[in-house]
């Protein structure tokens, strides 16, 4: 037996420190996962549970550290958006995993960008429509090295944020999560079946904003280093 056609490269992502690569099955995001970004979004954040959406594997941007990346500035919209986030791999998966149990699924962390498309997002959420043309498209998740959990443990504070031209924009502290990790990996695991290769974009603080072409992004978490991409 033999495919078809060629078959499509595994989408993966670099490890620090080694020339290994973690190979990545499943984009989940959760959305407004940060009380001051969801008042900017207009809701409230007390009485919304965790949402999610998807990203496809091949949306990923590889950053290897120490390099600065490109983000192509996508077609058919004039509001793209930068969200820094936490990214959380997993090694481990299943379903209905309790919350006490949810961080042993957890082999990395990374820092990761949700590009969005603003104004395509804007017009699906008034026609009540999917959010994939604004979530899911080429280049929409550069993501920087994975750093193992067993060299750094598990985040559950320390500063996230994101400058861009030098000027900072987003600037918050991973333990404002309004949804803990292990909340997020139970929840989903209710409505998925999650596997090894998994990424979770846990949520990104306020000051989401604009990029023009030119622009030169760069953030970070503490303790998983930096990443850096011009607007092209």
């Amino acid at each position: 037996m033999a495919f078809v056609i060629p078959q499509p490269p595994v989408a993966a992502t670099d490890v620090t420190g080694t020339d290994d690569e973690f190979p990545v099955r499943r984009i989940y995001c959760v959305g407004r996962n940060y009380a001051e970004h969801a008042r900017e979004m207009g809701h409230d954040p007390d009485r919304e549970p965790p949402f999610i959406f998807q990203k496809s594997p091949d949306n990923l941007v590889r950053l290897p550290p120490g390099s600065e990346g490109k983000f192509p500035y996508p077609p058919v919209s004039e509001n793209v958006h930068h969200e820094i986030e936490l990214v959380a791999a997993l090694s481990g998966g299943g379903t209905d995993i309790p919350e006490v149990d949810a961080l042993d699924l957890v082999w990395g962390y990374a820092v990761g960008l949700d590009m969005t498309r603003r104004d395509l997002q804007g017009q699906a959420k008034k026609m009540g429509r999917p959010w994939d043309a604004s979530k899911a498209f080429e280049h929409s998740a550069p993501m920087g090295p994975i750093t193992p959990a067993a060299d750094t443990g598990h985040i559950t504070e320390g500063r996230i944020w994101l400058d861009v031209n030098c000027e900072t924009r987003q600037d918050g502290n991973v333990n404002q999560l309004i949804w803990s990790l292990p909340e997020v990996i139970a929840h989903l695991s209710g409505l998925f079946e999650l596997r090894p290769g998994d990424l979770i974009f846990t949520g990104t603080p306020a000051g989401v904003g604009a990029v023009q072409r030119g622009d030169v992004m760069e953030g970070g978490v503490e303790g998983l280093g930096l990443i850096r991409l011009k607007v092209t």
